[in-house]
Formats: C-alpha cells, structure tokens, sequence
C-alpha cells in the first residue's frame, strides 16, 4: 500500500477537538464548581460523545470519579440501566462503614456492589416508596464517593425512571456531584428538557448547544486527520458543503476518499482529484455502505451482524450472530475495527455511532435480516443477565410472533417487578397491537397493561387497546378488572365523566365476589360527586355500599385508603359521619402516615377539612402527611400537593407572611402538571385581589374557568366569592351574579352546601347592591334550611355575614359583629376582617362609640396580612370619618425591622445546631434558597458574620412585636 495513503494508520478520528474549544471551557466551568449539571444537545453525529470524551481528559477535573452510562435505542425491562451501569466499576471506592442501611436495596440491582452494601431492608408493598427507597440509595452511593461527574448519554432514549431519577437527584444534588446529559435536541421530550429548569440556587449550570462545523473548522479537522500541514480552500469547501459541517460525516466521507485512493498530495497537504471523478453521494447512508462493500466477505458479515444486533455485545454474541464461520468472523472484526467503522468499548463491541449501523442494517435484505434476528436472539439468550428486550426485539423482527409474545411479556413481567412500569407499558401495547392471540391470552396482557399504565405519572393512551378487548366479553373477574382499569385511566385523563361513571358502576358488579378491595375502590369514585345531574343520595349509597366492603379487605394500607376517600367526601357534604371515620384512620395509622396510600389518605381528608372548615384539623393531616412524604415519592409530587394543600390553609387562615413565596415555589414546581397546579393557582388569584394586584380578575377568571372544567367544584367557593367581591367593589354586581349563577346551580343541585357557603355571603351582598334583596333573602333562606342538621362548621359565621346584608341599623351590625366572632374561632381571618369592616360601616351610621374600635381592628387584621386592596378601602372609611390612620407598611407582608421575624428565628435557632441549609430546608419544608435568605438576614441583624456564632448571640426573645 502507498504509505502516503495509509494516512497515519487508517486514522478516521481527529486526533485533536476542533471547533468547539469555547463549548468545552463552558462545561468545564461548570462542572469544576459542583454541585452543577450540563446539558450537551446536538443532531446526530455532531460530536456530543467527543465533546464528553474531551471534558473528561481535562487535568482540571484530575481527582474527580467520571461515571459515565448510556442510554440504548432497544431498552431492556431494567430501570436506571444508565446510572446502574456508570456506578458498577466503583467497588474499589465504596467504604461500607460509610453506607447507611438503605443503601442495601441496590443490592439486587448491582450485584457486583453487593459485597459491600448493607444487608437488603425488608421489601415495601408500595411500588412508589420501593422506587423511592432506590432512588434515595443511588444519591448516598453517588454522595459517598466524593467528587463525581456522572454523565448519562443519549437521554433522547432514557426511560422513565432514568428521568425522575436525574430530576430527584438535581433537586438536591451531593455537594460534589456533577451531572451532564447529552441528547438530540430533535428527539428528546419534554421530560428531559425540563430537567434543569427548576433548579435551586447553589446549582451551577451550563447549556451547550453544537452547531455543524463552518468551512474554516472543517479545514482544520481534515488537516488533523490527514496529519496535514494545510488543505486545499477548494477541497476545504466542497466538504463542508457535503457533510453539512457534521464532523462525523467529515470523518466517514475523508475514510471513504482514502479507501477509494482518490485523494492526492500536493506540496505539504492534501486535495482531491476533480470533481468529475469523485461523485461522492451527500448522504451518510451512502458513504458508510460503499465503505462498507469495499470490506471482505467476513467483514461485511460481521457488519451486517452488529447492525441487526444494534447495541454493542461481547465478541462471541457478534461472532454468533453473523453468518460466516469463526475463524473468518474473527478475521472480519479485526477487519471492521481497523477501519474505524466499530469501536470497542469495555469489552464490547459495535458501530462507533448508530447512525452507520443504521445505514448498514436497511442495506440487508429482508429475508436475510429477519434470518440474522433470529441468530441474535439465539446469541443474546446466553448472555447473563439475560437481556429480555434484545431477545423479544429480534424475536419480532425475525417474524417468530409466538416466542416473541413469550419474550415479551416476560420482559413486562420483569419490568413490572423491578417498578419500570413504562416499558412493561411499551412491550406489552406493542403486543396487543400487533400480535394475533387468543382471547384469554389477549384479555391477561390487558390487564396487565391497564395496572402498569395506571402507575405512571404520565400514562401512555391505552384507552382504545383496553376498551377493544373489553368488547369481546371476558370472563367476569378479567372483565371487572378491565372495566376498572378503565374508569382509572379515564379519571386520570380528566375525561368523559359520564363514561367514567358507567364503567366503574359496571367493574361493582363483576368485582364484588372476586376482588372486594377493587370493588371498594371503585365504589369509593363512584361517592365523589363529580358527575352533574347524579343527586347526592346516589352517591352516599355507593359510600355506604364502600364502608360495608371495608371489613372485608385484608390489607390496612388498603383500608386507610379508602377511608380516606370516603372521609373526604362525607367532610364536603356535611356527614357527620367522617369525624369517626378520621379518628379510624388517625388510630390505624398511628397518627403518622408511612406509606404511600396512607399519605393520599392524609392528604385528600386534610384539604376535604380546609375546604368545608376544619382549618386546623386540616393542618395537623397535611402536615403529618407532608413529612411523611419524602418516603415514598420520588417524583416530589406528593411533597407539592401537600405544600399545595397547606398553602390554602395558610390562605384560609389569615397566614400570609411567606405565602407569596410558597405560591411562587409551587407554582415554579407545577407548571407542567395543570391537575396539581389549580390548588395553588386558585390560592395566587385569591391572595392576588387582596394583595391589589392588576391582574387579579383575570387569574380569578382563569381559574374559575380550570377548576370548572375538572370538576373540582370544591375549591371553587374561593375564586368565585373573589370575583363576585371584585365585581361589586367596581359597581357591577348584576354581572358578578350572571357569571356564577351556574356554579351556585351546580353546587346546590350536588347539595355540597357546606362548602358553597363559604362564597354565599358575596352572592348575597351583590343581589342587594343590584336591588335584589327578595331574592337575597330567600337565598339565605335557602342555605339555612338546608344546612339545618348537617356538619358544616362554616355554616353559622356566613349565615350571620349573609343576613348582616339583608338587615339595617344594629340587627346588621350586630350580625356583622357574631359572624366575626365565630369566624375569629374558626381562624378565618380574613373573613372576620371582612365582617367586622361591614358592622363597623353600619356603626358609624348609628353613630355607636364601637365604630373606631371596629373599623380598626378590620384595618390591623388587614395590614397584618399585606391585604392592601382591602386596607386601602378600610382607609376611605376612616379619612370620611375624620380618623388619623396610623403609618403603615406598603411594601407587602410586614416587616419586623432590626427585630428578627419569626420564620428567621426559626432558621437561626436550627442553624445554631449545626443543620446544614439543605438539612433546615426540609425541616422547615423550604427551599434551601429560601433558608439562605432568611439565615442572612438574620445574621446581618445580629451582626454576626458566621453560623458558629449563632449559638451564643440569639436573644432569648427575638421576635419583633407584632
């Protein structure tokens, strides 16, 4: 061969990084300032894996642990296969002393780690707390081995529990870890673009996108490869152009000129023959398959070997799969490898990018790929851990359906255990998609499928491959059980309410004998009065028809569960009956909710309490299940819908110091899950009026306008009582009555009365403002017969606040006056302030000497909450009274001067401790940036400049005076 040809060995990769030197030191700043994370996005053969091959070389990051796993195209029933992969080489680093007990979980996922962990705890029958007890275990193994860059490839394939696990992570990173990701901005989902979003404020960050190399950086990669002094401007040009500037292409295109013998040197570089004589295709594709047909017999063999195989394999599954002897398979690897096509990684080998064995793989005709599919599938059986989804994917594409069936569904079944519910969904869809079964066989594989769609957070739509096997009649318990799974993905989807409906009342009477705890379920959704036009009484029967199933179920768990539900919607209609069924579920559950059935029992009975009134009742459950809720969520969907929860109680309470802050949190938190966000919208456009905020009709609308369409017409007393005392302020309240008048119809014809009271009072106070009083009154009327007998602990306050509008002179003042009295006792401050501006406006007109004390007490409830557009209308009525008014804070909540607040009391005293930021930050339920502004200000107002001297400086009363 020419030795000017040979071109430093066959090299087809630069040996140096070209254009993309500034796109490195931005990761590397990033990454030498942990805890960071880096996202590498780029098209495919841009150089995203050589850009991260690069950072990892770099003599800065000497020291560091770089754990590198990667996500694959044929995804295996094993969850956290990248992050399991990036940490199995780190035996020799892991100090067991070190390890806390939860870390033994891992030991049946990594079994090269297993003589070092913990011994594995007793398992949970709760998949999400299992998933989170993992979850929790990865992030002490990443924390304990000290500085890390932990880079997870290819997230444009990532499954489920990979992303949660990367966004868990994120939220409170190991203070020496740094995370970078690489996907193809093309093919990522919104998933994994949202990964960094949301991050707190201690995480470095950096965001490169690589974009295709220009004319001059092309030149100087050729130059690299081809070990030139310099190349042609022309030749220079004409590859650019070609390749688009992608440096993979550059590369196959430059090894394909060489293999051709069609590159010439001229002086001291390189140029090519004329154009005429090198028609080279544009495409890839092209340029890798006429590689490709100039390799030997065996070589391209063993090619089309790796390109149905597609993830790189030991050398005995490729030598296996190909179709040529050993000896000569053997021969043709060597071959392959010399000429750059495959890489060998770890002992694994491949294409060295996938867009070549792609490229090779629609080359193969069909009868000889479906034949190669079933060799790989032979092959792949032999490997340990068996790779289930290699096996049923090459079962399917050889055409063998019945054994792929049998693959498949034992790798849903694997997937299932291990909690990767997301390709036990995939696998088994395809199935019923595409596979010809039996009846029996299709009627298992559904119900399979409807349990693993219904665990996913964002469940795939199974909808019409269920409901197409329902249609064939199965067997009563399989039917029951399909028709239930339905009625789950229906509710979860928010859709056909009615449909919904039939289809659980039909799932009774097939699980009744069968599966009473389902049965029970289902009962419980078919309590909720969701649905209009079904009276109350239907409801309440299949409540009762619950509570009798009850007794029959083994499981606590269960049990506490559908209490729970029940609890929640006896609490909204006024049934007394929920007291007992709450102290049942305080009683089972030790007052402490541990798993995760438990906590959605907490939770749904907490905000069903805040709602109807039971404002501290509902504290103490969203709380116990708040704390409870780092245990069993990764996803921190249950720590936010708690939080979500306690911020409408704080809201109902008159508690807003640091509610604004919250809001914005959670509201950060939730932009992508709308059925979580409407609690604490709902709280924004509330706490938005009362602030004197522009834009509070407009959220108030929008809001009224969600929670409508969803059903949830038991948090809709807040923004439509918001919106009727807007209206009626600005002088229009004919249009505030017009725009609720249907949610009032609806809430008296589900007879939820304990709750829509809550808005009744601004009903009542518009229709007399437009002259209506006939029609107030007999409103009022109304409300009060109906409350009659029932448990709603609002009802006596805004019955009095109603009848204070219907009456003159003392009666309405004195009204005014009971109904802020009790609500003083239910803690619904910002109602007895409410009430007690309204009597003192009727004393004033009496002229009684409690006018001034009154109006006054309205206005320091006022200030103290930040309710500027209410203290701004009390102060009208003080300036016409010829009151003096008192200075007053504009800027939002109260401030406490050189005097500490309570919350930075709070923060200091557990950082005079010894908790770390992040440790007070879940103490508390905060941010940790949150924690650091407030431990800030308070070191600045005692004027220390360190934590350590907290101990001996914190007053024994730090508190401002309120």
């Amino acid at each position: 061969m020419d030795p000017q040809s040979n071109m430093a060995s066959r090299q087809v990769i630069s040996p140096t990084l070209v254009g993309r030197n500034d796109e490195l030191a931005e990761l590397l700043s990033a990454v030498t300032r942990a805890p960071a994370v880096a996202v590498i996005e780029g098209e495919s053969g841009i150089g995203k894996t050589r850009l991260v091959t690069e950072l990892a070389a770099r003599p800065e990051l000497a020291g560091h642990r770089i754990l590198i796993g990667g996500c694959g195209r044929i995804r295996e029933p094993f969850p956290l296969g990248p992050i399991l992969d990036a940490l199995r080489g780190m035996a020799a680093y892991l100090v067991p002393e070190n390890l806390s007990p939860l870390t033994g979980v891992l030991r049946p996922l990594m079994p090269e780690l297993a003589p070092l962990l913990p011994a594995a705890p007793e398992p949970l029958d709760d998949r999400a707390g299992e998933r989170h007890r993992v979850f929790r275990a990865l992030a002490e193994v990443l924390g304990s081995l000290g500085r890390v860059v932990l880079v997870a490839e290819d997230m444009h394939w990532a499954d489920e529990q990979t992303v949660d696990f990367i966004g868990y992570l994120l939220a409170d990173p190991p203070p020496e870890l740094s995370v970078v990701i690489t996907f193809r901005g093309e093919d990522v989902g919104l998933d994994v673009r949202t990964l960094t979003t949301r991050l707190p404020g201690s995480v470095a960050r950096a965001h490169v996108i690589l974009k295709p190399l220009n004319v001059e950086q092309t030149s100087v990669m050729m130059a690299s490869i081809l070990a030139a002094d310099r190349i042609s401007e022309e030749f220079a040009e004409y590859l650019c152009e070609r390749t688009s500037g992608l440096p993979l292409v550059i590369q196959e295109l430059l090894a394909l000129l060489r293999d051709r013998g069609t590159l010439i040197r001229r002086g001291g570089g390189w140029a090519r023959k004329t154009i005429d004589e090198l028609n080279v295709p544009a495409g890839l594709r092209d340029l890798v398959l006429e590689r490709v047909s100039r390799l030997s017999p065996g070589a391209r063999a063993v090619a089309e070997a790796a390109a149905v195989l597609q993830v790189a394999v030991p050398v005995s599954v490729l030598v296996a799969t190909g179709r040529v002897g050993r000896e000569e398979a053997l021969e043709g690897l060597d071959e392959v490898l010399q000429s750059g096509l495959f890489a060998e990684r770890s002992g694994m080998m491949g294409f060295r990018h996938i867009l070549a064995a792609q490229a090779v793989y629609e080359s193969i005709p069909l009868p000889r790929r479906q034949s190669l599919h079933g060799r790989a599938a032979t092959a792949v059986e032999a490997l340990r851990p068996l790779p289930l989804g290699q096996v049923a994917h090459h079962l399917r594409h050889a055409g063998l359906v019945d054994a792929w069936v049998d693959a498949a569904e034992k790798a849903a079944d694997q997937a299932f255990e291990l909690g990767d519910d997301t390709e036990a969904a995939h696998l088994l869809g395809e199935v019923l998609e595409h596979a010809n079964l039996g009846d029996e066989r299709r009627t298992l594989l559904a119900v399979k499928l409807g349990w693993a769609a219904t665990q996913l957070l964002h469940a795939p739509n199974v909808i019409d491959l269920l409901s197409d096997v329902l249609a064939q009649e199965p067997p009563g318990e399989l039917r029951g059980q399909l028709r239930f799974l339905l009625g789950l993905l229906y509710e979860r989807q928010g859709v056909e309410p009615e449909r919904q409906r039939q289809i659980m009342a039909e799932a009774v009477e097939d699980l009744i004998g069968h599966r009473p705890d389902l049965a029970a379920w289902a009962m419980t959704g078919l309590g909720v009065p969701m649905v209009p036009g079904v009276p109350l009484a239907e409801h309440v029967t299949w409540l009762d028809r619950a509570l009798e199933s009850v007794s029959s179920i083994e499981d606590p768990v269960h049990t506490v569960f559908l209490l729970g539900k029940v609890a929640m919607v006896l609490t909204s209609i006024g049934d007394s009956r929920w007291a007992g069924l709450t102290d049942r579920i305080l009683e089972m559950t030790g007052g402490s909710p541990r798993r995760r059935r438990e906590v959605n029992a907490y939770y749904s009975l907490g905000q069903a309490a805040c709602v109807a009134g039971w404002h501290e009742l509902a504290e103490r459950l969203l709380t116990a299940a708040l704390a409870a809720a780092d245990g069993c969520d990764s996803t921190r969907e249950t720590e936010y819908v708690c939080r979500t929860d306690l911020a409408l109680v704080a809201f109902c309470r008159g508690s807003w110091d640091e509610l604004d802050e919250e809001i914005v949190f959670l509201v950060e938190r939730l932009s992508d899950r709308p059925h979580n966000s409407i609690v604490v919208e709902t709280v924004a456009a509330c706490l938005a009026l009362a602030r004197g905020d522009a834009g509070a009709r407009g959220a108030l609308r929008d809001v009224i306008r969600r929670t409508t369409s969803s059903g949830a017409f038991d948090l809709l007393p807040f923004p439509v009582s918001a919106v009727i005392r807007l209206a009626t302020a600005q002088g229009e309240p004919e249009a505030a009555i017009a725009t609720t008048a249907e949610t009032f119809a609806v809430w008296e014809a589900k007879e939820l009365w304990p709750l829509a009271v809550r808005a009744m009072p601004a009903l009542v106070e518009a229709l007399v403002a437009a002259g209506r009083q006939a029609e107030a009154g007999e409103l009022v009327e109304r409300y009060e017969l109906a409350l009659h007998g029932l448990d709603a602990p609002l009802a006596p306050a805004a019955l009095r606040h109603a009848r204070g509008f219907l009456a003159e002179g003392t009666a309405a003042a004195d009204h005014f006056l009971l109904a802020a009295d009790v609500y003083g006792h239910l803690q619904c401050g910002y109602e007895a302030a409410q009430a007690e501006e309204e009597a003192a406006k009727r004393l004033f007109g009496l002229g009684d000497t409690r006018a001034r004390q009154t109006l006054e007490a309205a206005m320091a409830a006022y200030e103290d909450m930040g309710a500027r557009w209410d203290l701004d209308r009390v102060a009208r009525i003080a300036r016409r009274q010829g009151l003096s008014l008192p200075a007053r804070h504009r800027g939002g909540t109260r401030g406490y001067g050189h005097s500490l607040s309570p919350r930075e009391l709070e923060v200091a005293r557990l950082a005079a401790t010894g908790l770390t930021n992040k440790e007070i930050a879940r103490e508390l339920f905060l941010s940790a940036k949150t924690v650091d502004k407030h431990l800030g200000a308070a070191l600045r107002k005692l004027g220390l400049h360190s934590r350590a001297a907290l101990a001996n400086h914190l007053p024994d009363e730090a508190v401002g005076s309120v």
